[in-house]
């Protein structure tokens, strides 16, 4: 492309671009190796803070490997949801490594969904059974689904339960995923039907500084795995620290987080998933352990996805080149 111009991707040519989940799996299966290996950049993420629960953060990050090197800005804001608004928004540039002039500004709402599904399933794969097949759905809303999908990928899933607080929500998204996994989805009227004696569990509503959560000890199973995408919203301390093991995905930023007032009463991580994947740390080691890990959602999953979606865009002719 012309170094004086730029590609600009919007969400309908992301969407329509419809990168496969289990690329986007592999895509993190290896970028999470490089970051076992030393060998990624990625600072913890800044941000400002507008309004309470609401974030804006930048997301810088380098994956030499994939050539891959850029920034996302993207907000989460809880109380858009009453307004017909997204919760989660934002833009991604891609840089030229070698020269460091853009070369892509793309919409990064489809990639934030997608990229955290497959962050769980790449935790999954080294932490969970691998025999597991239900699940358990906590708050049926884009990261609900997009969890289960990227789970669909790797575990032949015959049961879902599915529960949020609102039922219509959770009768629609039993509707339309039972297609997408080939499997019954039970809607149910409390949080606790959807994690008692589930295989694997994904809790996925928005991130709260103050949560009040009702996940109780004893409710995740020996020999379950459970996926926090919402921080400890929904997970009571106790529950959390019955985790035999309880991984993330960068320990630097669980730090950050923890000492600006989330994760008090979570304990520390025995490891990030990139020492997990480069077997620097061990995944499941027994049938009846507990296994929790908490992703937080780092730069490094978007830069290899958003490499993917910049290659396939060139090779099919989509997006806009513009002027810089």
């Amino acid at each position: 492309m012309d170094a004086n111009r730029v590609l600009y991707l919007s969400r309908k040519d992301v969407e329509t671009l419809n990168l496969p989940m289990s690329d986007i799996i592999d895509a993190l299966n290896k970028m999470f190796l490089e970051k076992g290996e030393g060998r990624v950049e990625m600072p913890p993420k800044p941000g400002i803070h507008t309004r309470t629960n609401a974030f804006i953060h930048a997301m810088p990050a380098y994956i030499p490997s994939m050539n891959a090197a850029g920034v996302k800005w993207i907000s989460g804001y809880p109380e858009n949801q009453k307004k017909k608004l997204p919760y989660i928004s934002g833009l991604l540039i891609l840089n030229d490594p070698e020269t460091g002039l853009p070369i892509a500004i793309m919409d990064a709402t489809w990639i934030t969904a997608k990229r955290t599904g497959a962050a769980t399933a790449i935790a999954a794969k080294y932490l969970a059974r691998k025999e597991s097949s239900s699940v358990g759905i906590l708050a049926c809303g884009v990261q609900g689904r997009n969890n289960l999908e990227a789970l669909a990928c790797l575990f032949k899933i015959e049961k879902v339960k599915a529960f949020d607080i609102y039922p219509e929500i959770a009768q629609r998204f039993a509707e339309e995923m039972s297609h997408v996994v080939n499997a019954d989805i039970e809607v149910v009227r409390s949080p606790r039907e959807a994690v008692v004696g589930l295989d694997l569990v994904v809790t996925s509503g928005p991130i709260l500084e103050n949560p009040s959560p009702v996940i109780e000890k004893d409710w995740l199973a020996e020999g379950s795995f459970a996926s926090p995408v919402d921080f400890d919203s929904y997970w009571k301390g106790e529950a959390l620290g019955q985790a035999d093991k309880l991984a993330t995905d960068d320990i630097d930023q669980m730090g950050y987080y923890r000492k600006i007032g989330y994760f008090k009463k979570t304990p520390q991580p025995y490891a990030d998933l990139g020492e997990i994947v480069s077997g620097r740390k061990p995944g499941r080691e027994k049938a009846e352990e507990r296994t929790i890990s908490i992703n937080l959602g780092i730069a490094l999953d978007d830069m290899a996805t958003a490499i993917l979606i910049y290659k396939k865009a060139g090779e099919r002719g989509i997006g806009t080149e513009l002027p810089l």
